[in-house]
């Protein structure tokens, strides 16, 4: 093996110019890449007995990721989805070194080749017409935040867009002449226009007409101490919300609850109303549109259950500096990325 393949002359690129430059990709993302490339890292270090600076792209073959996937799933015990996950962050960095490297390319494409574990699409949790009016309607306008709470949810059934999404969202994202509408900056840095129903716009208003702190520089939603609300905060405000109306549908309190069932709700009602898959899969902002068709297959399985009964109706920019990629480390330069960690103990 020689120096000219060793793992530091890689990881600083990978990150900084190909993720964020080439693919764009949003700094959750990017946390999701460096703590794979952390775990395996350590795992062919400890493996090798040596540091993770010395390793060469050579000692990273395929033996060793099996190796590495099948300690994920009997020692970390994490599910074949996350095992899938962590598979899928190899695969883009390898495709990256047998770009950069051509005579890597062997070894590459036989870590690219290894397969995925097939697994079951989880039962999805959505809302129904009923559920959803509930949800909107246990929120009391009269407290503090109300009207911001309303005209956040408004906008997540309207939009089914993602809690981050959301997140970002500026004042001058969103237009209030009729007819509404809303720009999304989404996965990959894709923005995409989605149209606001007038219920929405309305409850938009209101709360900008209540709420005197905004600018057309200011983030669309803050929370109490007048900083951008976090995606975090927003999942608060779901639940918080959720469990009100939940005790108030029979049969509904076992749902689990969060942005991403508004999200499915969203999905789920488009599709009933028999929209078209394609203009389905750009309102939610989908880069595969077999991503959308899970949503077509549980609304037929819905409907097969139902044969023989009565029908019922129902897109910022990341300003955060780049940390400098320095050789001498390669691991604690991935803790600097986003946030500090103690190397080798990134989650499973």
């Amino acid at each position: 093996m020689t120096s000219q393949h060793s793992l530091v002359r890689y990881v600083g690129r990978f990150f900084n110019h190909y993720l964020i430059i080439q693919r764009g990709l949003a700094s959750n993302t990017l946390l999701a890449y460096r703590d794979t490339l952390k775990l395996f890292f350590c795992f062919a270090a400890d493996d090798l007995h040596t540091a993770v600076d010395q390793l060469m792209i050579e000692d990273l073959n395929e033996e060793r990721v099996l190796a590495f996937l099948t300690y994920l799933e009997t020692e970390r015990g994490v599910t074949v989805r996350t095992r899938n996950a962590r598979l899928a962050a190899l695969r883009t960095f390898f495709k990256f070194i047998a770009r950069e490297e051509p005579a890597l390319l062997q070894l590459c494409q036989q870590i690219r080749t290894i397969p995925q574990k097939r697994t079951t699409h989880k039962q999805m949790s959505y809302l129904d017409e009923a559920e959803v009016n509930a949800l909107l309607q246990s929120v009391d306008t009269l407290g503090r935040n109300g009207w911001r709470d309303k005209a956040l949810l408004m906008l997540m059934f309207n939009t089914g867009a993602r809690a981050q999404e959301v997140a970002d969202l500026m004042l001058s994202d969103v237009r209030l002449d009729l007819p509404g509408q809303v720009t999304l900056l989404g996965k990959g840095r894709k923005e995409r226009s989605c149209p606001l129903w007038p219920e929405t716009v309305e409850a938009l208003k209101l709360y900008i007409q209540h709420d005197q702190r905004k600018t057309d520089d200011c983030h669309l939603f803050l929370n109490t101490n007048d900083q951008p609300i976090t995606r975090f905060g927003i999942r608060y405000i779901v639940k918080k919300y959720g469990t009100i109306a939940m005790e108030k549908i029979p049969n509904s309190t076992a749902k689990k609850l969060g942005p991403h069932t508004i999200r499915h709700s969203t999905a789920m009602h488009l599709i009933r109303a028999g929209n078209d898959i394609n203009m389905v899969s750009l309102w939610l902002g989908h880069a595969d549109i077999n991503t959308t068709h899970i949503y077509v297959e549980i609304d037929l399985e819905i409907k097969r259950k139902m044969l023989g009964c009565s029908p019922t109706s129902i897109a910022v920019e990341d300003k955060a500096p780049k940390p400098q990629w320095k050789q001498d480390n390669v691991l604690k330069w991935l803790d600097s990325l986003l946030q500090p960690g103690k190397l080798c103990e990134a989650s499973g």
